[in-house]
């Protein structure tokens, strides 16, 4: 997942399992591993793709997002990832003299999940990181044998109190759930010298626009914070108040400013 993943609370046995817990999904989901799932299933000719239970429960939880969110969370934008130069793992991205190709919008209403079978036209390039990383947090906090966390790379879901560091200073004191941040500050790469980055616009299949460098929402648990942290970062202004609707606390960092809305106020205890 190109993260460093850490764990508090777990003895050697959940240490051992949490690690192997992250080395399955990743076998499974990975853009950059030739034999993942994930290539496989993007590689058939087929529009019926018979998968694992993994891999189908989380293209469920995936597609929940995007209807959650309108389509903003959206599982079908590999295609549009690939086109703005992000094609290989992270680290070994260059700047490229050649421009960002043309993008390619969502189709995740053409895309159905089975128990055990998936329905997508074969055009249609998966990419399930939405909310891999972060199912795979909660997953793995359930291995822990009492209180403690798992984070990876910064995203975290807690049994008992944590604190946590925010983007641009500050940290809060997490009692449970999940914290997750959303933003273009780190993967970022030059495409003929245009700033290019992972959170696709899926209405126009781009990197988003969007002025926020950084948000961070609290949820009941690291993907629901996650789903909602992307789709605050690619509704732009209107992120905060669709946070507020939903009674989501949510932090916001501009270039000038670092905002947080009234349910993220009300949250803070004295």
């Amino acid at each position: 997942m190109g993260v460093q993943v850490v764990v508090a609370g777990a003895d050697d046995s959940a240490y051992e399992a949490i690690e192997e817990h992250f080395e399955r999904w990743e076998q499974v989901f990975s853009r950059f591993r030739a034999d993942s799932e994930l290539n496989r299933v993007n590689a058939s000719s087929s529009w019926l793709v018979r998968v694992s239970l993994l891999f189908a429960g989380t293209l469920r939880t995936a597609l929940a997002a995007a209807s959650a969110t309108d389509g903003l969370i959206d599982p079908t934008l590999g295609g549009a990832l690939t086109a703005a130069g992000y094609d290989r793992d992270f680290a070994l991205l260059e700047e490229a003299g050649a421009p960002a190709a043309e993008g390619q919008p969502g189709e995740w209403r053409s895309v159905r999940s089975g128990e055990r079978f998936v329905f997508r036209p074969p055009a249609v390039v998966l990419d399930l990181n939405g909310v891999v990383k972060s199912l795979a947090v909660d997953e793995a906090l359930n291995l822990l044998p009492g209180d403690g966390f798992v984070s990876a790379g910064g995203d975290i879901a807690t049994r008992g109190e944590t604190t946590v560091g925010l983007p641009a200073g500050e940290a809060v004191k997490l009692s449970a759930g999940g914290l997750a941040t959303s933003g273009k500050t780190r993967r970022r790469w030059l495409r003929a010298g245009q700033a290019q980055h992972h959170l696709i616009d899926p209405a126009t299949g781009r990197p988003s626009t969007s002025h926020w460098l950084e948000v961070t929402v609290a949820a009941e648990s690291c993907v629901a914070a996650d789903v909602a942290a992307k789709a605050a970062f690619l509704l732009d202004s209107d992120g905060p108040g669709w946070l507020e609707e939903r009674g989501l606390p949510g932090r916001f960092v501009a270039p000038d400013v670092v905002f947080t809305n009234q349910v993220w106020k009300e949250a803070l205890a004295p």
